[in-house]
């Protein structure tokens, strides 16, 4: 009997994944466990495996073709057999329609913002960037999930508001909620034009008229955002819309870290423990402080908190996509060789942009380090629903007694709304002091 290969949902939160590449062509022998193809979400790269062994019946999408999760992909099965039962519909604009919404399909597996300012300008040049806007039509998208556009129509979402985070720049049902929840609705929702002549600069010529100058096309390059990009910008804006941060600052006296960091590299007994880094003994030191500190290790929601027991620590990784920031989960709960040894899986999956997108949430406070960039300080942005964010900076040389050290320094940035600035305070110098006296700390907490 025929199978149906789906495209899988990895997260709730992904509607649709981008087709990669494919590794067998119709008519192509299949075993159990051979790759079949690629698929991307705005986060990771994934392979799919199959499940059957057969012939490559039929393959209903190109590479690069954005489809809806849950729909049939490819089949396998017996030489001669139909797959016409299997063929996915697809909407007006292209897209598919996932198998466990489509009447009469049988499948293997059961079916289960713009900117503030509201600048027409923006608008115009948002459509030249993505490539989204149509010529005609209520909305002008192009490229949205059908179940989007069901919400947008049903609920009249302004779509000229609207930030695409899904795949290749679709824009998904999040994004309409977005839009909504801004207050954006418009029974028409046209697309805005560009209107007005601007300048960067005025003046007047020898026969006294206004001249203003001109930035002709050439003068600069249209570069379209990556999926990656889009959220990450649309994250940042709503952790500001939505919260109310301040920024502590402080520092301390790192000589005892680095004093231990060097001993461990000269243990040629163990080569692992030579690759613990700064950034790893501050993440331990973090874990051991946070669960005395509950209302920083936290997440608000509104009208209540949800305060945690243990550390789930989300480090900020700098990767050729954009940052993204796994989640260390019951950091404290491990020695600072596993830690150590775990964050550095994490750091190269994302690297490698193969992260699983259950391991990019969770996080119950988060840790970015741009002190090796050579930062002396920052103000970090918090990503709630987390209540604190801590900045790892660089070092400065500094006098104590008379003595020369080194001073590494901290960046905490909270929201306002669930904790004051004595409880950030607080745990700020609860771990200077843990780390300024770390080798004796961390034996007691735990060791290597």
């Amino acid at each position: 009997m025929a199978t149906a290969v789906i495209m899988p949902r990895q997260g709730q939160s992904v509607e649709s994944c981008l087709i990669g590449m494919w590794y067998k062509n119709k008519g192509d022998k299949v075993s159990v466990g051979d790759v079949l193809f690629t698929y991307e979400t705005d986060k990771a790269t994934f392979e799919e495996e199959s499940k059957v062994e057969g012939i490559m019946l039929d393959i209903f999408f190109e590479e690069g073709e954005d489809v809806e999760c849950l729909t049939n992909v490819c089949v396998i099965g017996k030489e001669g057999e139909s797959t016409l039962e299997f063929k996915p519909a697809k909407q007006g604009d292209g897209s598919s329609v996932p198998a466990s919404e489509k009447q009469g399909v049988i499948s293997s597996v059961p079916a289960s913002e713009k900117q503030e300012d509201g600048s027409p300008f923006l608008s115009n040049l948002l459509s030249e960037l993505s490539g989204q806007r149509a010529s005609a039509g209520s909305d002008g998208i192009v490229n949205i999930s059908p179940r989007a556009k069901r919400l947008a129509e049903k609920t009249l979402a302004d779509l000229r508001y609207v930030i695409p985070t899904g795949p290749n720049g679709r824009v998904i049902v999040q994004d309409v909620q977005a839009v909504l929840s801004q207050g954006h609705r418009s029974a028409e929702g046209c697309d805005a034009s560009v209107s007005g002549q601007r300048s960067a600069a005025g003046g007047r010529g020898r026969d006294g008229a206004e001249h203003v100058p001109q930035v002709h096309a050439g003068d600069y390059e249209i570069v379209a955002l990556t999926n990656v990009r889009k959220y990450i910008a649309k994250a940042m804006r709503a952790s500001l819309s939505n919260s109310a941060q301040l920024t502590s600052h402080s520092s301390f006296d790192a000589t005892d870290v680095f004093e231990l960091r060097k001993k461990l590299k000269s243990m040629d007994s163990n080569p692992e423990l030579a690759k613990i880094t700064v950034t790893d003994i501050i993440i331990y030191a973090a874990s051991r402080v946070l669960p005395k500190h509950r209302s920083i290790n936290a997440h608000f929601l509104g009208d209540k908190m949800a305060l945690f027991n243990n550390a789930h620590i989300g480090v900020a990784v700098d990767t050729p996509r954009g940052l993204l920031v796994p989640t260390i989960f019951n950091a404290n709960s491990m020695l600072l060789s596993e830690l150590s040894a775990h964050a550095k899986i994490l750091f190269e999956k994302c690297k490698k942009g193969s992260i699983e997108p259950d391991l990019l949430k969770g996080a119950s406070f988060t840790i970015s380090n741009l002190g090796s960039l050579g930062v002396e300080m920052f103000t970090p942005i918090l990503n709630p629903p987390q209540t604190g964010i801590l900045g790892i900076c660089n070092t400065i040389e500094r006098t104590k007694n008379g003595k020369p050290y080194l001073a590494l320094g901290l960046s905490i940035t909270y929201d306002h709304q669930a904790l004051d600035g004595a409880d950030s305070a607080r745990f700020l110098r609860d771990l200077v002091q843990y780390l300024e006296s770390f080798s004796s700390h961390f034996l007691t907490d735990g060791g290597l």
